[in-house]
């Protein structure tokens, strides 16, 4: 997405729902729940940005470095009748910029496996968390493109970009964080959560 992004790209909105048929399940799946203040981190064109501000009664946050995305994404919650706290365009580094509170959850679906700087980036997670708080990084499983396809086509990162769980625990764990569950999401992905020591 952008300059600091230049590995992710969104996919069109009809594969991304025969990928995702159920997004609030999934958000569920990954411990977010009522009550929670969420970050939608390179939050797109919104696909799981309306279903989590209705999981949480509009307490999120959707940040992307793309404006283009942003609107897109605030279209989405706009036509599903949701309300977002605050729209957010600006790089993930700088999040604790532009939050006016710390947050319970953090996600960030599809993009870490392009970030660039990602020691960086799970810092800057790291100071917008409330205490206990929990970061969710959904990622692609590690085969091949070839075998990942939607609606007839491979679909996903690069081959060589998939990280596999065990990855991702390494890095995060690294800046504060101790790994809670790795989670399978059918048919491609996993999730890994993350919760703030």
């Amino acid at each position: 997405m952008g300059e600091a992004f230049p590995a992710t790209s969104m996919p069109d909105r009809d594969w991304w729902a025969a990928l995702w048929p159920d997004p609030l399940a999934t958000l569920q799946a990954l411990g977010i729940k009522p009550g929670m203040i969420v970050l939608d981190l390179c939050c797109g064109d919104g696909y799981f940005t309306a279903p989590l501000a209705k999981l949480v009664a509009g307490k999120v946050y959707a940040l992307d470095l793309d404006e283009s995305m942003i609107k897109m994404a605030r279209a989405e919650a706009d036509r599903q009748g949701v309300s977002v706290r605050k729209w957010i365009h600006a790089d993930a580094r700088v999040i604790a910029r532009h939050l006016p509170e710390n947050v319970d959850y953090v996600l960030m679906a599809n993009t870490f496996h392009g970030v660039p700087d990602q020691p960086g980036l799970v810092r800057a997670v790291h100071s917008v968390l409330a205490p206990n708080g929990l970061f969710g990084i959904v990622n692609w499983e590690t085969r091949s493109r070839e075998e990942t396809t939607v609606l007839g086509l491979p679909r996903g990162p690069k081959t060589e970009m998939r990280m596999a769980p065990t990855k991702v625990v390494a890095i995060v764990e690294t800046f504060g964080f101790k790994s809670q569950a790795v989670i399978k999401l059918p048919p491609y992905h996993y999730g890994v959560v993350f919760a703030a020591l």
